[in-house]
């Protein structure tokens, strides 16, 4: 695995606010934001480039401003694409809680997981439609229509309970995502760490999710890692592990520009920002690569 070290990149990205309506968990009407990362060079006057998008949602307890608070990612991104071994991208970093009531003291599973649940129609129905047509995305507009004839442009993923959120949207939200980063965290369809307790159970329903909604396994990516240390690999790795065994749909290889689906587990890594932002740069390069 490469390393990203800081580096004083010129020219830089930036990051703006978008503002969006959703409701809170009682229906009531909300605005909320999430963080925009845009490229060095975006022009919001140029309307003929267009760029994929990336949408990386933060751990258990975080927020919107996790990722760019806890991790050199705005950094890692500016080296990326300056160096070429990345395209230029939008990143979107929203919250997976409804409002600011976000959780205090320690997770409970069954909590956590009803706010990922609950993000599930605000990311498909509000988010991404939000983003999408204010930005210069491969989305001719914010329609469901647009955004299902885009979603090769358009990828998810996170970290912990935001690697939870990803794996929601890949049971949801197929026809609005190709693109899936599962980071240190498993699918919790079947139950609360269901990737450990009922590994061959939670990869057949992903497989069901892909020939369910009419895809197959040239139609989805996978790029999903951990760390030797971190506590997420035992849940995770046995998830991994039975999805191997499903390769007509999952095609796992170790070279990130073959099959559908890749997972590493980097030594000596453990379950914080600072490690897990390393696999989100190893994979940038082929996010929106084509197998």
């Amino acid at each position: 695995m490469k390393e990203h070290s800081y580096r004083d990149e010129h020219p830089r990205g930036t990051i703006e606010r978008l503002v969006y309506r959703t409701t809170d968990r009682n229906g009531a009407s909300l605005d909320k934001y999430c963080l925009i990362y845009l490229p060095a060079g975006y022009d919001e006057r140029d309307t003929e480039k267009r760029y994929n998008t990336l949408y990386l949602v933060h751990g258990g307890g975080g927020s919107q401003d996790a990722w760019l608070d806890c991790c050199k990612i705005k950094n890692m991104l500016d080296h990326s694409i300056n160096t070429g071994e990345a395209d230029p991208l939008i990143v979107i970093f929203p919250s997976f809680y409804k409002d600011d009531n976000r959780r205090t003291g320690g997770p409970v599973a069954e909590v956590e997981k009803a706010h990922v649940l609950l993000f599930q129609d605000e990311l498909a129905e509000e988010l991404v439609p939000a983003v999408e047509s204010r930005y210069h995305t491969y989305a001719k507009s914010g329609t469901p229509a647009a955004l299902r004839a885009s979603r090769d442009h358009r990828a998810i993923g996170g970290f912990s309970m935001g690697s939870c959120v990803t794996w929601y949207a890949f049971l949801q939200h197929l026809d609005l995502f190709s693109r899936f980063l599962p980071l240190s965290g498993d699918c919790w369809g079947i139950e609360p760490m269901g990737g450990a307790s009922h590994p061959a159970e939670t990869a057949q329903l992903l497989r069901s999710a892909v020939l369910d909604a009419g895809f197959g396994p040239d139609d989805l990516r996978i790029f999903a890692a951990t760390g030797s240390e971190d506590m997420a690999s035992k849940a995770l790795t046995p998830q991994i592990e039975a999805m191997k065994k499903l390769c007509d749909v999952f095609r796992f290889e170790d070279d990130f520009a073959a099959g559908n689906a890749h997972y590493f587990v980097a030594e000596g890594k453990n379950h914080a920002y600072e490690d897990v932002y390393q696999y989100v740069y190893n994979y940038l390069p082929y996010l929106f690569s084509k197998a």
